[in-house]
């Protein structure tokens, strides 16, 4: 997969991709990320990338030239199945739209800032809008983190245990249930008996009505949709 962000300050996107899962993925090739700066398609000689807006109003807003000199660029050497622009008002990000991006090839991520892009950019050049909450950000880059790594992380190879991602929560519409490790007893704080017990079929249905519970209890939201 690649995945090509643009960016009007890249330099916030240098930690995210270079640590951990996300960098051991891309190590491996099994994920490109690629940050384009969007002042590289400016046409002054300020590199301006966003001007005031018309009618008037607070904040500045960014430009179509420049963002639509870059999608064309890319748009020229590749084929892309998205080209997603991350905005507050747009579709939340969840855990079945991470599933459908992990399937794709090459995306392209375009970075809001400022008071956010001309209305003919959305009309125009993007595919796809996605917001990760109902609050605002300074940039769009942040959010760019959080969804390549939810979408990097489902690519076959890219987690050592290939079921661990299939069992996240969110993956079946429910949160995960209690998980342990060693040791067995802390603080008088027990471990269930019934892990240990080697009865995996029961396990498993203890795991999936503590699911439940949890979901009911903490997400009754995901729960109603889930029992529409």
């Amino acid at each position: 997969m690649r995945i090509d962000i643009i960016s009007v300050v890249p330099e916030l996107l240098n930690s995210p991709f270079n640590a951990s899962i996300l960098k051991r993925a891309i190590d491996a090739k099994l994920a490109e990320i690629h940050v384009h700066n969007l002042r590289d398609f400016a046409s002054d000689q300020y590199n301006s990338i966003d001007d005031y807006q018309f009618g008037g109003g607070a904040g500045m807003v960014m430009m179509v030239e420049p963002i639509d000199k870059c999608i064309t660029k890319l748009k020229s050497e590749r084929d892309y199945d998205e080209i997603i622009y991350l905005s507050p008002d747009g579709d939340s990000f969840n855990q079945s739209i991470a599933n459908q991006l992990s399937l794709h090839q090459n995306i392209i991520i375009l970075c809001g800032h400022y008071k956010g892009v001309d209305q003919r950019v959305r009309d125009h050049l993007v595919t796809r809008e996605i917001s990760i909450g109902d609050y605002v950000l300074s940039g769009g880059e942040l959010a760019a983190a959080v969804v390549c790594d939810a979408i990097i992380r489902l690519i076959p190879g890219v987690l050592g245990n290939e079921t661990s991602a299939l069992t996240d929560s969110f993956q079946d519409d429910l949160l995960a249930p209690p998980i342990y490790t060693r040791p067995r007893s802390y603080n008088n704080w027990d471990v269930p008996e019934l892990l240990f017990s080697g009865n995996f079929p029961e396990i498993e249905a203890w795991r999936e009505a503590q699911a439940i519970a949890r979901t009911k209890a903490k997400r009754p939201d995901l729960w109603a949709d889930d029992s529409d």
